[in-house]
């Protein structure tokens, strides 16, 4: 079992670099989860650290542990009060119409038998928000930074898809998939930050994963 690399650790706080493939909770059918490394992550403390969000399984990047039960409710507060500022960087399937703006468009959950629980636009949906910026062309594909205000569940992947014309790449879900030669969704947690009224805030960067640069993506 491969390590995980440490972002930024300190007395309550641990974020780590979540490799793609490795979800946070343990899949109902099996498989790897952060769960297998919790005994590492301890370092010398008595109680292994819990997430305080989510990552998609694919999603790789920064991901905050809370230490300590007090730590965790603070955090969640933070979060809850929008005090913890997140950036992601996408490949996107396709180029967007011009090089900024910000998508808001409410999200829904919507269920069928053949294609299972996805998220959907829709006015009567919870609100949503996502900054985005084009960092650069990689050939037919885009790389993009978001910025979400808000954290619902598939929310940059469907506001790509709904607010940039184009999918996230190789998403499964909301695009074309493994067909496109991305092995997953081209999805990864750069930057996230934390304000703390009482102490420095939190701040970790995740370098690039080896997929991104092999799409030609560089080091931002």
């Amino acid at each position: 079992m491969p390590d995980i690399t440490i972002l930024y650790e300190d007395g309550e706080a641990l974020v780590i670099d979540k490799p793609a493939g490795l979800s946070v909770d343990r899949p109902r059918k099996g498989g790897p989860s952060l769960e297998d490394h919790l005994e590492q992550l301890k370092l010398g403390f008595q109680r292994p650290p819990v997430a305080v969000h989510r990552l998609d399984t694919d999603t790789s990047g920064c991901l905050l542990l809370a230490r300590n039960p007090k730590a965790l409710a603070r955090f969640n507060k933070a979060f809850e009060e929008r005090l913890v500022g997140k950036t992601y960087l996408a490949i996107l399937a396709g180029h967007p119409e011009g090089t900024q703006g910000t998508i808001e468009l409410s999200l829904a959950k919507i269920s069928s038998a053949e294609k299972g629980w996805r998220m959907i636009a829709a006015k009567k949906g919870k609100p949503a928000v996502s900054h985005w910026e084009l960092v650069r062309e990689l050939g037919p594909h885009s790389l993009i930074r978001f910025r979400p205000e808000t954290g619902r569940t598939h929310q940059l992947r469907v506001h790509a898809l709904k607010g940039l014309g184009a999918p996230l790449l190789g998403d499964p879900v909301y695009g074309a998939g493994a067909v496109t030669g991305a092995k997953r969704t081209m999805l990864h947690a750069e930057s996230l930050t934390v304000t703390r009224p009482d102490k420095t805030p939190i701040e970790a960067r995740a370098p690039l994963p080896a997929d991104f640069l092999a799409f030609g993506a560089g080091d931002e």
